[in-house]
């Protein structure tokens, strides 16, 4: 296990699973519709070696599911799993800040288009009252795996009822 997974900090393990280089694009390839390895691979320009150990990684933590597609030689598809695609709104977001933030020449590659049929840049928001949820407008609790510790201290610590910039 590695340190992030020594952690009490949902990020800490979610990084544990999806921060390695390489493996947003891979779930970005899968999200978009390429599964086999030959095409990922080549879409990629990552070396097989390296494509073969991440896409083992995220099929052991549950977020891609490997398909057989072909018997003589067998051949494997990958495609998302429910936790796969959970993690798309969060690429999507991610997205968002590259576009805004780090925009490659001639602007973004690609546009995103709701069911609705209306092209949209995601934001995310509150279940509640529907308003956007910023670094402004959010504060931090404890919950219930805070714990004195590595990747929790700020939450364990005495006093910590509540961070962040927002205040009541």
């Amino acid at each position: 296990m590695n340190r992030f997974g020594e952690m009490h900090c949902s990020i800490a393990h979610a990084v544990g699973v999806i921060g390695e280089p390489w493996t947003p694009l891979i779930l970005r390839d899968v999200f978009l519709g390429l599964r086999r390895f030959d095409d990922l691979a080549e879409d990629l320009g990552i070396s097989r070696n390296l494509l073969t150990r991440r896409l083992d990684h995220l099929v052991a933590a549950g977020v891609l599911e490997r398909r057989p597609y072909q018997e003589r030689p067998v051949r494997h598809e990958y495609v998302l799993t429910e936790a796969g695609k959970d993690i798309v709104p969060a690429l999507m977001t991610l997205m968002a800040w590259g576009d805004r933030w780090s925009t490659p020449p001639g602007g973004p590659p690609a546009l995103l288009v709701h069911s609705c049929g209306e092209q949209f840049t995601p934001v995310v928001t509150c279940p509640h009252c529907g308003g956007e949820v910023t670094a402004d407008t959010v504060r931090v609790t404890g919950g219930p795996g805070a714990a004195p510790g590595p990747g929790t201290m700020l939450l364990a610590s005495p006093g910590a009822a509540s961070l962040g910039p927002w205040v009541p």
